[in-house]
């Protein structure tokens, strides 16, 4: 059960990117996609939900793009059956989701109030997954945490959050324990602790620079460590589950694999980034290279200790070991190299890492800004994996690509392409000997993209924001991604070369619906902003508008015949 086995060097100056591999992921591989509870669920405040961290955050003017929010998002807390129904028809194997920590305990505590209205939109999400053969894959954290928690204790800046993370953890094995097997503790906690509390970029907003970001960090580690152990010691014989972390990580390549330095650098840039988190997990304690930069650059500013907390010998033995499967999310790369950051700039994570991340200008970007096209990558990221923590069971948890505006149109050939070349390189790995059970695409559905708002679309299903139901339309990637998991890989080039062709013409019949309901929006809003502006507080909706427009035109054509002909009698 233990991801517990000796580590191996990896070898930075090997670096084969070979042609395009054909052939098919073990049986009983599993195929997947993911999402999370703030970004799909909406329903902020409905059924005795209580506030996140999230929803206090994007109503703070400008800290969100355009002042988005996501109050109802993809109305997934309503539609969650329909979504199931998209997954069933992808023929997927799981489904990745987490739990809203205030939508059961909306005061954040397990001893003052567990709202039951909570615990069965969980129940009948999970028994409806179990019912069309989709296995749930439960993420306990993805970011929101109650804001009352925030408010009291500071959040991950304090100790107690680990014991108030175990309770609510401890319930959720009680109350879904017997249905789900598969535990993530945190999604994704790098940017927990540095966007929420180096940079401020995401909720709380905090910008605790130089401390901050460690400080939550290793609060983190310390929670994930004593749910693993509440369910090793409490549920583990009886439910028989696994409980891992979803740890997301560029990967950093050394821009001249013959030069040293630029080798350390680009591990440097790895350890910062995963093995924050990984090695205390598999190891017992942080990165080397991580408590000698820090330290060292402590040291420079004349503080006593190391901004980097220490894990005391009994916390170092009960987080060693706290992992029966690692979950990794994965987007893009970077080429690495040195770069001095003199002390007196200020201490920060970033200028403690002492190097400049970089972009080959022929990388293709059709996403976010920060998300260049670079599947070789991943599987270097994979075997870096394999050797530094002893090849240890692996599912990706999040990988796929977004759009970089605001799009209709639904034939994403990017994305298919993008799909192809990185679940290809996973593929390469698992023959590399890398020990990977299943693969997530994210995501399902066109979601409130956390500080990008709306601005973002990583879905597979475009969702319409701007209708009353939030209308679900698959993009040709659906099908693409139909065909992987049909075939478990890619069979033979004849066969892979047509999928592509074959699923921008099934797309071709949603464009056009999709581009009809644009024009129909379109109209019903210029005929909103030409008649009377009260109307304006009603549905834009064609259902209403658009007959009743051309109801009175009707009349007004009557009225005119009617005159016309008197004048000729």
């Amino acid at each position: 059960m233990l991801c517990v086995s000796a580590s191996e060097d990896f070898d930075w100056t090997k670096n084969e990117r070979s042609s395009f591999y054909y052939g098919t992921l073990p049986t009983g591989f599993s195929w997947g996609a993911g999402s999370s509870a703030y970004q799909t669920e909406g329903a902020w405040n409905t059924d005795g939900k209580g506030m996140s961290i999230w929803d206090e955050f994007v109503r703070k003017k400008g800290k969100i793009l355009l002042n988005d929010t996501g109050d109802t998002t993809c109305e997934g807390y309503y539609k969650f059956k329909d979504d199931i129904a998209l997954m069933k028809d992808m023929k997927l194997n799981h489904y990745r989701f987490s739990i809203s920590w205030p939508r059961i305990l909306p005061n954040g505590l397990k001893g003052e109030h567990i709202n039951e209205k909570g615990i069965k939109y969980y129940d009948d999400l999970i028994n409806t997954l179990l019912d069309n053969k989709i296995t749930p894959i439960v993420t306990l954290y993805h970011w929101d945490l109650p804001q009352i928690l925030q408010e009291e204790y500071g959040g991950w800046q304090n100790i107690s959050m680990v014991n108030h993370f175990n309770d609510f953890a401890n319930l959720c094995f009680e109350r879904f324990g017997n249905r789900v097997k598969y535990w993530i503790t945190f999604s994704n906690p790098w940017s927990i602790a540095v966007e929420g509390y180096e940079t401020g970029e995401h909720a709380p907003g905090l910008k605790l620079k130089g401390t901050g970001a460690y400080k939550a960090a290793h609060h983190i580690i310390k929670a994930h460590a004593k749910v693993w152990h509440t369910y090793d010691i409490q549920w583990r014989s009886k439910q028989k589950g696994l409980v891992g972390i979803s740890l997301t990580a560029d990967w950093g390549e050394p821009v001249d694999i013959s030069n040293q330095r630029d080798i350390e650098a680009a591990e440097r840039y790895v350890q910062f980034y995963m093995g924050w988190f990984a090695t205390p997990l598999f190891n017992g304690d942080y990165p080397q290279i991580m408590k000698d930069y820090i330290g060292r650059k402590s040291g420079q500013q004349g503080l006593g200790t190391s901004r980097l907390p220490v894990f005391s010998p009994q916390e170092k033995s009960y987080i060693k070991g706290t992992c029966d499967f690692l979950g990794i999310g994965h987007f893009t790369t970077r080429y690495v190299t040195q770069k001095n950051y003199p002390s007196g700039l200020g201490d920060s994570y970033f200028s403690d890492r002492d190097l400049a991340g970089l972009v080959d200008p022929r990388w293709p970007d059709p996403g976010s800004e920060w998300l260049y096209s670079v599947p070789w990558g991943f599987r270097r990221l994979l075997n870096f994996v394999k050797t530094q923590y002893g090849n240890p069971m692996i599912y990706v948890t999040e990988n796929g690509v977004s759009e970089k505006m605001i799009c209709t149109d639904l034939c994403d050939e990017w994305r298919m392409q993008y799909f192809k070349g990185y679940i290809n390189e996973m593929l390469k790995a698992i023959k590399d000997g890398v020990n990977v059970k299943g693969y997530t695409a994210w995501s399902l559905l066109d979601n409130f993209e956390w500080d990008e708002g709306f601005s973002e679309r990583f879905g597979l299903y475009y969702v319409d924001f701007r209708s009353k139901n939030k209308q679900r339309y698959p993009k040709a990637s659906v099908q693409y991604y139909k065909r992987i998991i049909s075939s478990n890989g890619f069979p033979n080039q004849r066969e892979v070369e047509s999928w592509k062709r074959k699923a921008i013409e099934t797309c071709s019949s949603s464009n056009q619906l999709l581009a009809c309901y644009e024009l129909k929006v379109g109209l019903s809003t210029y005929l909103l902003f030409v008649t009377d502006p009260l109307i304006g507080h009603m549905e834009m909706v064609t259902e209403i508008v658009v007959p009743t427009v051309c109801t009175l035109c009707i009349l007004l054509s009557a009225v005119f015949l009617m005159f016309l002909l008197r004048g000729r009698h």
